[in-house]
């Protein structure tokens, strides 16, 4: 209940979202009274009609006219008119099973996904063995990131339909983004013998092909997606972004030129052709395109407000500048080292993080705010993406802030952890994968590869790895120091790893947020990249502008990590002799 509104006022208000299909937010007002009001029979009534599916109505659909009216309007994608139409028909005819499965289906086009459900569950419990509400549910679960119970739906739906290609296409939609990448593909082709013309599931199934590492039956599978619909701009820049993973850039950019011909507004063509560009290390064009990033509909950066926007122009003295976080904790660490240049511009800085990142993070600068929520609009003179302080800076290879170190770990930490670890002659810290999630493809590799590093006369391994690639450690047969299990284990990350870092001759790492933080500290580091990285790293080169004490080590053959490593013990060996390490 609003502090401006009455509860007969809030009452009235729910009962209009209801009418208006805005099922959630009635029950939101509902919730808000009863937490006031707890004895409210009103608000009560009204959140047990929200959550009652209809049972025992007597089946009666609507004129076949009236039914016929909404396909079409649903048909020219008209959901707005279909919701309107269908929310009458359904308080004229409560037992109509179709029409509560085209409101439920509409709904979810639109996004309101929990009032997709209630109608979709009417529509259920009116005809249990209904195939396409239960279709309809599927799609809504999925997209309210509920993949469990989507695939659930799916297969129900399937029981009672089995020959619906749309249901096992977007069930291996679902199966895919749960990494079970072979039961998607055997539902991709399920869709397709079904259908054999299904553009769309040829595009999925190159989709899981790719995340697989089957690039070329993947290109195969895009390739004939676009055979059969070729207007699809989706598929296009799909296509282009497998054979970026092979290397053929060239050829990728002129796939994702082709998608923006098609769909001049195509944010995600438009980022992967701006990684090209960085790869090819032209930052202030590939800078530029990325800004469409914010563009995304999976954008993790919040709509900019034009009022807060900053310009890298405008003057900053006594302003209020937020910066906050968008992605990985690894971007944070990277682009972090700009927040101070805001700073010497006479900018108030505060950066937006997640907590357990501030005690590291303050390091860079003692008078930048950090806080882990956004502060009120009135805080505020400008705001900016952190990712986006490169391109306002107007970064090239030559003006990278790449001053190391600038971010710092405590030295009673250090000297704590000193005291935890053996006397060895060489420390190596080593890190094997990062999350995963859909960027981890291709970029991590098995533990078991430093085998051959572990045999090198007086080195010691020590994982600095926590998370995600852990149960490796169990099945390999070399030393590895595993650190306690109050390593890292405080609210505070990677301080803990910062100083087990600093008391390391040398960092070996995946391309992961490890990767950034020693960078940050300056620690001596050799970072194994696949044969096509991240945009960050760029091509062929074996340093790094954006840190200068890091040496790369490129995979030469794509999902052959053999001869990096053997280079990594080759040139370990000559640098602990260097060294005079007996």
């Amino acid at each position: 209940m609003s502090a401006n509104l009455s509860v007969e006022q809030s009452l009235m208000k729910a009962k209009s979202h209801v009418k208006k299909g805005d099922l959630a937010e009635a029950q939101k007002l509902y919730e808000t009274i009863l937490h006031n009001i707890s004895n409210n029979i009103r608000a009560q009534q009204g959140i047990g009609v929200l959550n009652k599916p209809i049972k025992n109505n007597v089946i009666q659909n609507p004129p076949q006219e009236a039914f016929s009216q909404l396909v079409n309007l649903y048909n020219q994608g008209q959901m707005e008119a279909v919701i309107e139409q269908a929310e009458a028909l359904t308080a004229q005819y409560p037992g109509a099973y179709v029409v509560w499965n085209m409101l439920g289906a509409s709904r979810a086009q639109i996004g309101m996904l929990e009032e997709a459900l209630h109608a979709l569950n009417n529509s259920i419990s009116l005809k249990p063995d209904y195939a396409d509400a239960y279709y309809n549910k599927g799609y809504a679960l999925y997209y309210l990131d509920k993949l469990d119970e989507a695939i659930e739906a799916y297969r129900i739906s399937i029981s009672l339909k089995p020959d619906n290609a749309e249901v096992y296409s977007n069930m291996g939609v679902a199966l895919k983004n749960q990494g079970k990448f072979d039961e998607a593909i055997v539902a991709y082709r399920k869709s397709i013998s079904l259908k054999p013309d299904h553009a769309e599931a040829y595009d999925n199934m190159g989709v899981a092909l790719k995340d697989q590492g089957k690039l070329d039956e993947a290109i195969e599978a895009f390739k004939k997606s676009i055979l059969l619909k070729p207007s699809r701009a989706e598929v296009y820049n799909n296509l282009g972004n497998t054979l970026k993973e092979q290397g053929r850039l060239d050829q990728a950019l002129e796939t994702y030129n082709k998608a923006i011909s098609l769909k001049s507004d195509y944010a995600d063509a438009c980022c992967n052709i701006s990684f090209i560009h960085n790869l090819y290390g032209d930052l202030k064009k590939g800078l530029e395109l990325y800004e469409w990033r914010q563009k995304q509909k999976s954008s993790p950066v919040r709509a900019p407000r034009k009022n807060l926007i900053w310009d890298g122009v405008k003057p900053l003295s006594g302003k209020k500048f937020l910066v906050y976080e968008e992605q990985g904790l690894g971007d944070a660490i990277q682009f972090c080292r700009y927040l101070p240049m805001l700073k010497q511009k006479g900018a108030e800085v505060t950066f937006k993080v997640k907590k357990k990142m501030h005690a590291l993070l303050s390091t860079i600068d003692n008078e930048i705010i950090l806080v882990d929520s956004f502060p009120d609009n009135d805080q505020i003179d400008f705001e900016t993406p952190i990712m986006s302080l490169p391109f306002l800076f107007n970064t090239n290879l030559n003006t990278i802030p790449a001053k190391i170190p600038y971010l710092f770990t405590n030295d009673n930490n250090i000297l704590s952890w000193a005291k935890c670890l053996t006397k060895s002659t060489f420390k190596v810290g080593i890190c094997w994968q990062g999350s995963k999630n859909k960027i981890d493809y291709g970029r991590s590799f098995p533990l078991s590869l430093f085998e051959g590093v572990s045999k090198i006369p007086n080195v010691e391994l020590i994982s600095l790895h926590k998370g995600e690639g852990e149960k490796q450690i169990k099945g390999i047969n070399f030393d590895l120091t595993i650190l306690d299990n109050n390593f890292d284990s405080g609210e505070n990350a990677f301080v803990d790893t910062a100083a087990v870092m600093m008391n390391c001759d040398l960092i070996v790492t995946s391309d992961t947020a490890i990767a950034h933080l020693a960078g940050a500290l300056g620690c001596p580091t050799w970072v194994v990249l696949k044969k096509v990285p991240d945009w960050r790293w760029m091509l062929d080169r074996k340093d790094s502008p954006w840190y200068p004490n890091l040496t790369l080590y490129r995979q030469k053959q794509i999902n052959n990590w053999t001869h990096v490593f053997d280079k990594i013990q080759m040139d370990l060996q000559s640098l602990i002799k260097e060294k005079g390490i007996q």
